[in-house]
């Protein structure tokens, strides 16, 4: 089996002219933690769309494990063990913490459209549910509605959610955004403990995140890969230094 678990070539989208992913060709090495980077309007959650495939690309292939998944539905892919999250925490804020998770396992069951079914034939998840909780450091609040939740307890319950669907591939897509220091350590250590044995790509902002867990950085500018490597060989990058900061001087830092 290859090294890389995904890999893009030549991969591009349009939108009635406009060019918002150009060639990409990205190699996702299996068991890492890989980061993709750039300023707003770089492509980045374009490429996320097309690697899902909530977008169709306009040309190019994506590959997961060998397999060409480029004319995949989104569903197929999920179940190929591609997950991703969104920007947005997208949980059930009046359910409790164990009921969100459950449903995310509810898929091995094969019950998910059995809407009539009554909730009780699902407390056979339940340990598993904790497990997952108790993973992301949640099983005291098991019981407790989300609704309830500061915004980075509910990103650590979405992690949770997501690991119930047993992804190969991780997506995260701006996992710390819009959260304070305390709330982004926390989260960035989950996402370091979460990924042993498994592989993770995210899209971040946040420059001290990326250069504290990703193995490998992908920069993107204008829909083009600028640079790849470890940070500290991007962060020392006068074309990355130039995009971001407007400036060749210095390094990158730590930043949002």
């Amino acid at each position: 089996m290859s090294d890389f678990i995904l890999e893009t070539r030549c991969l591009s989208k349009e939108f009635r002219g406009f060019t918002a992913v150009s060639d990409i060709s990205l190699q996702v090495q299996r068991g890492t933690i890989h980061a993709l980077i750039g300023p707003n309007g770089a492509g980045k959650t374009t490429c996320f769309n097309l690697l899902t495939k909530f977008l169709e690309p306009t040309s190019g292939q994506i590959f997961f494990n060998g397999h060409d998944i480029t004319h995949e539905q989104p569903a197929q892919i999920a179940r190929r063990g591609v997950i991703r999250s969104f920007q947005i925490s997208a949980v059930f804020p009046r359910m409790t913490l164990i009921e969100n998770v459950r449903i995310g396992l509810q898929r091995k069951l094969g019950t998910d459209f059995h809407f009539w079914r009554s909730a009780r034939s699902l407390h056979k998840l339940d340990d598993r549910a904790m497990q997952l909780l108790t993973e992301v450091g949640l099983e005291d609040l098991a019981d407790e509605m989300t609704v309830n939740l500061p915004y980075g307890r509910k990103r650590a319950l979405e992690i949770a959610t997501t690991l119930a669907m047993e992804p190969e591939l991780m997506l995260l897509d701006e996992p710390t955004q819009g959260m304070g220091h305390e709330d982004v350590d926390r989260v960035t250590e989950l996402i370091r403990k979460v990924a042993t044995g498994r592989t993770v790509l995210m899209v971040e902002h946040n420059m001290k995140v990326v250069s504290t867990i990703a193995n490998r950085i992908t920069v993107l500018q204008r829909g083009e890969v600028l640079a790849e490597g470890p940070y500290d060989d991007v962060s020392k990058n006068s074309q990355v230094m130039e995009a971001y900061m407007g400036t060749t001087d210095g390094q990158l830092q730590g930043q949002h």
